[in-house]
C-alpha cells in the first residue's frame, strides 16, 4: 500500500490476497476506487514452430476519481459503463492474480492458458495458449493457437492456414484483449503466429514477422508501466518474432538451444515460441507465460 501524487491510496497485488478499507478518509476523498486488473499470460508453443501465447486480458477503469495526476492507458475508455469506477465501502473485497501458462517443454506436456484475475466484479481472462505443428508429440496434426483475453498464434505448417486463437474471449467492452496471429502454410520458411496483446493483433508467421501484438502503459500507480503484449511466434529456418511491448517473450531464434523467453512476472506477458533453425537440430521449449497484477487506487483527502 502506497501514497501517491499525496492524495491517492495505491494497493497492488502480485499475489491473491485481500482488498480491504478500514478508513474511507474525509470529506475531500471520494467513495470510488480506479482498477487495474492483468490476467497471466498464455504459455507458448513448442516444437519445430511454436506459436506465441496471448497475453491476459487488460481491463482498466476509466478514472473518474482520479483524473489530473492519473494518466490511464487508452483501454480505460471515458464514459463506458463496463469501465466505470467501483464503490468503495468499508471490508474485505478478495483479490485473485492469475498464473502464468505452462509451456510446451517435451513431449507429452502441453500449453496452457494463464490463469484470470479477479477483483470484485472485474474478471480478466487468462491468455490463450500459442499453437503447435506438435511434430515432436506424434503427427502434424498439431494444436490450434488457443482463445483467451488475447488469442494465442496459430500453428504453422497448416493447410489452409490456421488462424490464431480469438482474443476477448469472453467478450467485455472495452475489448481485454486481440486475436493470435495466423500461422504459414507448409513448406520453405514457414512459423506460427505471434500472440495477441492488450492493444493490437498478434503477427502473422508469414508474410509478417510473428510479432506478439503491443500492450499498453499506464501510470495508475504514477510512473508508466506497460502491461500485456503478446509473445512472438517460433519458427524453423529463420528467425521467431519479437515479444510484443507490455511484457511478451521472444521466440526463440534460429537453431539455438534456447527455449522461447517467458513473459515477464506480473505484466501478464504472453510467453513466445519455441522453434528451431534447420531439420535435426532438435525442438525447443516455449516460453511460460507472465503471471498477471491487480491495483486498486482511491482518493482518501
Amino acid at each position: 500500500i502506497t501514497t501517491v501524487d499525496t492524495n491517492y491510496k495505491v494497493h497492488t497485488f502480485t499475489g491473491d490476497g485481500t482488498f480491504s478499507v478500514s478508513n474511507e478518509g474525509n470529506a475531500c476523498g471520494s467513495n470510488l476506487v480506479d482498477y487495474l486488473v492483468v490476467a497471466g499470460g498464455g504459455g507458448g508453443g513448442g516444437g519445430d514452430e511454436g506459436g506465441g501465447a496471448g497475453a491476459g486480458g487488460y481491463r482498466e477503469s476509466n478514472c473518474a476519481t482520479t483524473s489530473g495526476p492519473h494518466t490511464a492507458s487508452p483501454l480505460a475508455a471515458p464514459n463506458s459503463p463496463a469501465s466505470a469506477s467501483l464503490p468503495l465501502s468499508k471490508g474485505g473485497y478478495p483479490i485473485s492474480v492469475g498464473a502464468g501458462g505452462a509451456a510446451f517443454t517435451s513431449c507429452p506436456s502441453v500449453t496452457t492458458n494463464g490463469g484470470n484475475s479477479v477483483f470484485s466484479t472485474i474478471t480478466s481472462a487468462g491468455g490463450g495458449f500459442g499453437g503447435m505443428w506438435n511434430h515432436p508429440c506424434g503427427g502434424p496434426s498439431g494444436k490450434q493457437g488457443g482463445p483467451g483475453g488475447s488469442g494465442g498464434g496459430g500453428k504453422g505448417w497448416a493447410t489452409p492456414i490456421a488462424p490464431g486463437g480469438t482474443g476477448n474471449t469472453p467478450p467485455v467492452s472495452p475489448a481485454q484483449g486481440f486475436d493470435g496471429g495466423a500461422g504459414s502454410l507448409p513448406g520453405g520458411t514457414h512459423g506460427s503466429g505471434g500472440g495477441g496483446g492488450a492493444t493490437a493483433v498478434g503477427v502473422a508467421a508469414y508474410p509478417g514477422s510473428a510479432n506478439g501484438g503491443a500492450g499498453t502503459a499506464t501510470c495508475i500507480s504514477a510512473s508508466p508501466v506497460a502491461f500485456s503484449g503478446g509473445g512472438g511466434g517460433g519458427a524453423e529456418n529463420t528467425a521467431g518474432g519479437s515479444g510484443g511491448s507490455g511484457g511478451g517473450g521472444a521466440a526463440n531464434c534460429c537453431g539455438g538451444s534456447a527455449a522461447g523467453t517467458a513473459g515477464t512476472t506480473n505484466t501478464g506477458g504472453g510467453g513466445g515460441g519455441g522453434g528451431r533453425g534447420s531439420p535435426g537440430a532438435g525442438t525447443l521449449a516455449g516460453g511460460t507465460g507472465g503471471s498477471g497484477k491487480v491495483v486498486i487506487r482511491y482518493k482518501f483527502q
